[in-house]
C-alpha cells in the first residue's frame, strides 16, 4: 500500500510538472509553480525528486516508458513479427502525439542547450534503453526472425526515424498531420520489405 501511494503521489507531480514545463518551459518553470498546479506544498515535491532537473528526468522516463521496454520486447518471442513492430510503432506514436508534442517541444529544445541534462539523459534513459533493445535484436537476429544485420545501428535509425518525424510533425508539415495514424503501417512495411519494388528485384 504504501508503495502504491508513492507511486501515486510521485506520478501526481510528474502530470504537474508536465502540463507546467509544457506551458512554460524548464527555465520559467519554479518548483512552487508545480506545487500549486499539483495541489500539494512546495516541500513536499522536494520529496520525491531533488530539483527540476530530476522532474524532468522523470517526465522523459516516463515518455520513455523504461520501466515497460523489457516487457514489451520481452513479449514477442515467435510468430507474427510484422504485427508485433507495426503494434510496438503505432503505441511509440500515440503515446508521444498524447499532449500533441508540447512537452516534446520543451523537452528537445532543452536538451539541445542543456549538456548536464542532454548527458543525464543519455546516460539514464537512451544508452539502457538502446542497449536493452540491442539485446533482443540481436536475440531475433539468431531466431532467424530477422536478417543478420547490425543490430546496433537497425534499431537506431528506426528510433531516429520516429524522431525526425516528430519533429517533422511540429514544424507543421500538413501531410504528417493529415495521415499520422497511418504511419505504423507505412513504417513497419518500409523497415520489414524495403522500398524496392518486386519488378526491380527481378530484374
Amino acid at each position: 500500500m504504501q508503495e502504491q501511494l508513492f507511486t501515486a503521489r510521485r506520478n501526481q507531480i510528474l502530470d504537474a510538472a508536465t502540463r507546467v514545463f509544457a506551458e512554460k518551459g524548464l527555465h520559467a518553470t519554479t518548483i512552487k509553480d508545480i506545487a500549486k498546479e499539483a495541489g500539494i506544498a512546495d516541500g513536499t515535491i522536494y520529496m520525491y525528486f531533488e530539483n527540476k532537473m530530476a522532474l524532468m528526468l522523470g517526465i522523459l522516463d516516463r515518455m520513455n516508458e523504461s520501466e515497460k521496454r523489457e516487457a514489451d520486447f520481452s513479449q514477442f518471442t515467435e510468430g507474427d513479427f510484422r504485427g508485433f513492430m507495426k503494434a510496438y510503432i503505432r503505441h511509440r506514436l500515440t503515446v508521444l502525439k498524447a499532449d500533441n508534442f508540447e512537452l516534446f517541444r520543451v523537452v528537445v529544445s532543452e536538451i539541445l542547450v542543456n549538456k548536464e541534462l542532454r548527458d543525464l539523459y543519455y546516460q539514464k534513459i537512451i544508452e539502457p534503453t538502446s542497449m536493452l533493445a540491442e539485446r533482443y535484436f540481436e536475440q531475433w537476429k539468431g531466431q532467424g526472425i530477422i536478417k543478420p544485420i547490425n543490430a546496433s545501428l537497425t534499431m537506431r535509425a528506426i528510433s531516429g526515424m520516429v524522431v525526425g518525424l516528430i519533429l517533422q510533425y511540429i514544424i507543421g508539415d500538413k501531410a504528417l498531420e493529415s495521415a499520422w495514424d497511418q504511419l505504423p503501417d507505412v513504417l513497419t512495411e518500409m523497415i520489414l520489405d524495403g522500398l524496392e519494388s518486386e519488378n526491380t528485384q527481378q530484374k
